[in-house]
């Protein structure tokens, strides 16, 4: 369907292996699932993010849970690291604690060289030069994203006393149409304005948790494509959280794989899809269309 009508109809089978419409090609080509896009190799350089024996516990009743227990992991500079597992497997709590939204119970996280610190009330650390920022998408009530973009467009981090300037193209990221109400934002629109919020005070690492879930597959071609060509002009560090591993293939260098708090499984994206070497691994990877692999 498009605009209201069905542009094109017939056994799924059929439509897969030959579309006719140009509609029904682009979304097969933008789904990450049906197009085997090559796999991104990671470089060489140093580490942007450091992970070290992380742990995190919860107090549930009289006894601990385990929420994170001993991942371990590095970043290096200018690459993207997906952790990948099913829900509950620890890879949220495991991103909140390298941005600061969390204190491990044991372990270490470093930024950029530089050893973490404690988590920042929101409202606080939202306003400060941090080298690692996390991009989640903008709520619909949210008031504040003409003026984020803004500043992007301006070059001008939040609550900066004059002008700053970015690398070309940083500008780009709240695209058009985000001087909307928020409420007549489309999804793809405020994930454009989270991003932008996220870069408007030039950050290292952005920490994407589950950036493009909510998506449908065009504009979730549209928002990988810009955040590839954000971390080609910026030189940009990504740690990108999500469960569709066809996505994660599509944008990681390296994966880093989790099943109820351990990483159980580490590598290049290559790897990990190629020659999984864990049972949960391998079950992860049969659930997603063969045409990815």
């Amino acid at each position: 369907m498009r605009d209201g009508r069905v542009v094109e109809r017939g056994t799924t089978a059929a439509i897969l292996a030959a579309p006719r419409e140009h509609y029904t090609k682009r979304l097969l080509d933008d789904a990450p699932a049906l197009s085997a896009r090559p796999f991104r190799e990671p470089g060489q350089g140093r580490p942007a993010i450091v992970v070290r024996d992380l742990v995190k516990e919860f107090r549930v009743g009289r006894r601990p849970f385990r929420a994170v227990d001993g991942a371990s992991f590095e970043v290096t500079r200018g690459t993207t690291h997906a952790l990948v597992g099913e829900s509950g497997s620890g890879k949220t709590t495991t991103a909140r604690m390298v941005a600061r939204f969390a204190t491990p119970t044991s372990g270490t996280v470093s930024i950029a060289g530089a050893p973490g610190r404690p988590p920042l009330p929101p409202s606080r650390a939202a306003r400060l030069p941090e080298p690692v920022r996390v991009a989640r998408p903008s709520p619909v009530h949210r008031r504040d994203h003409r003026g984020a973009a803004a500043q992007l467009r301006a070059r001008r981090p939040p609550g900066a006393p004059g002008p700053r300037r970015r690398p070309a193209g940083a500008g780009g990221a709240a695209g058009r149409g985000t001087r909307a109400p928020a409420r007549e934002l489309s999804g793809g629109q405020r994930q454009r304005v989270a991003i932008a919020r996220a870069l408007a005070v030039e950050p290292e690492v952005l920490v994407l948790d589950e950036a493009v879930s909510a998506l449908d597959v065009t504009v979730q071609a549209q928002i990988l494509d810009l955040l590839e060509r954000l971390q080609r002009e910026l030189g940009l560090t990504y740690l990108f959280i999500s469960h569709d591993l066809a996505v994660v293939r599509q944008i990681s260098h390296t994966v880093s794989v989790m099943s109820k708090g351990r990483i159980v499984e580490t590598g290049t994206t290559r790897q990990v899809f190629s020659d999984p070497r864990h049972d949960y691994t391998r079950e992860l990877l049969a659930a997603i269309p063969e045409r990815v692999r």
